[in-house]
């Protein structure tokens, strides 16, 4: 098969096996450090997309989108100002809300939680709650019989159980006196939530015409929860729907309450591809070195292709040749070993915790308990061309020093 004469001499470089130790070693370290860096950058932001699966997954199949509450007192005609949302663009869901936020307590402990009161077949609509349930999931929760859905970090904390009893204090709003006793009921546990994260530490589920025994309400709710199409536009989505509203209400969206998260991966995955990059950086421009050492151990062999005919850029493109198989191996073996672990990178990370006993992600300070993966193809190609180009680049100077050699001068001597 017909190879141009610098492939083939450049290919022939790179596998002599008469170079310097020194040489090999140099180049050997090139390779493996082209592929660390390249698996590292790639383990990173399989770690970072997989976080931002989580975010959706876990905490937005709970969290509403978006949520509007009356400013004073309870809404009525919840089903009229829903049907209002519906049919506001981006809107795709509507469901009523009553939020609690008071302690549980259970003999001397006790814990803050987040209540919301929902209508369960209604709730289903904007959330994936059910799917992280114990039991029947929401359909545990029936009207007047104060039944509550935890999540497990909180009946961890009272250590409570499905069927045991616990009691809610909420501050009593209606009071003269901001001294005045709370409201208290018991609620009987039937379910827990078991995200395995930060939330399962905060939230609660009770039905709704509980909550409203609770505040003394008939038919009323504070407010109601969306769901919108696009979630990354789901707080300029509800405003524009909330508009519509006859009513004066907050506003709040996930952007507001979890949105530091989704900003938080974000930034970390730039950091990481441009602390990442630095090193893939110079690893490849090792390449340099060896380039150099080889250029001076072939400084014959030039003059004597010079001679013979050889062009300037047939001589750099031979060293371009040799420096770039360098690059891409080390490329191509580290975007082949980053994407076999990233496949594995959550059961890996699980194994070192079972071993060493500690965990790298506390539920209780991060929104998960694991390190999650997720390859994208897209990440996958963009790291090994960059570790590709950036190989040729380090190739440039060596190949170009190598045409400058003048025969005379080298076979004179």
């Amino acid at each position: 098969m017909f190879r141009p004469f610098f492939l083939f001499v450049g290919l022939r470089y790179s596998r002599n096996k008469q170079s310097s130790r020194f040489v090999s070693f140099i180049s050997a370290s090139s390779i493996a450090g082209i592929a660390l860096g390249v698996m590292a950058l790639i383990l990173g932001l399989s770690a970072m997309n997989g976080f931002e699966r989580e975010l959706r997954q876990r905490v937005l199949a709970v969290i509403p989108h978006a949520e509007v509450e009356m400013v004073s007192g309870g809404l009525s005609d919840w089903q009229q100002a829903a049907d209002i949302l519906k049919q506001q663009p981006g809107i795709t869901a509507v469901a009523p809300l009553i939020p609690l936020n008071g302690m549980l307590e259970s003999g001397e402990k006790m814990k803050a939680v987040q209540l919301r009161g929902v209508l369960p077949n209604v709730e289903r609509n904007i959330s994936d709650a059910d799917n992280y349930m114990t039991g029947n999931g929401l359909n545990e929760l029936k009207p007047g019989e104060n039944g509550v859905i935890i999540g497990q970090q909180i009946a961890q904390k009272l250590h409570v159980n499905i069927g045991d009893s616990v009691t809610m204090l909420v501050p009593d709003k209606d009071a003269a006196s901001s001294f005045a006793a709370p409201m208290q009921r018991q609620f009987k546990i039937v379910g827990l939530l078991k995200l395995g994260g930060q939330l399962d530490g905060l939230l609660g589920y009770i039905h709704i015409q509980d909550a409203q025994a609770m505040l003394g309400w008939t038919d009323q709710v504070k407010g109601l929860s969306i769901e919108v199409s696009d979630v990354l536009s789901a707080h300029q989505i509800a405003f524009n729907a909330a508009n519509h509203l006859p009513y004066r209400m907050y506003l709040h969206s996930w952007m507001t309450s979890q949105g530091y998260l989704y900003q938080d991966i974000q930034m970390v995955r730039t950091v990481m591809y441009v602390v990442l990059l630095m090193v893939v950086a110079v690893a490849c421009f090792n390449i340099v070195s060896t380039l150099v050492m080889a250029v001076n151990e072939k400084r014959g062999d030039i003059a004597i292709m010079k001679t013979m005919g050889a062009g300037l850029w047939q001589i750099r493109l031979i060293f371009m040749t040799q420096g770039m198989v360098n690059g891409l191996i080390g490329a191509f073996s580290g975007a082949l070993l980053g994407a076999f672990l990233s496949q594995y990178l959550s059961s890996i990370i699980k194994g070192i915790e079972a071993i060493t006993g500690y965990q790298f992600l506390n539920p209780e300070i991060y929104f998960i308990d694991f390190l999650p993966s997720e390859l994208h193809a897209i990440d996958l190609v963009i790291v090994t061309l960059a570790a590709i180009l950036m190989s040729l680049i380090a190739t440039l100077y060596p190949s170009w020093k190598a045409s400058k050699l003048l025969p005379a001068r080298e076979l004179g001597r």
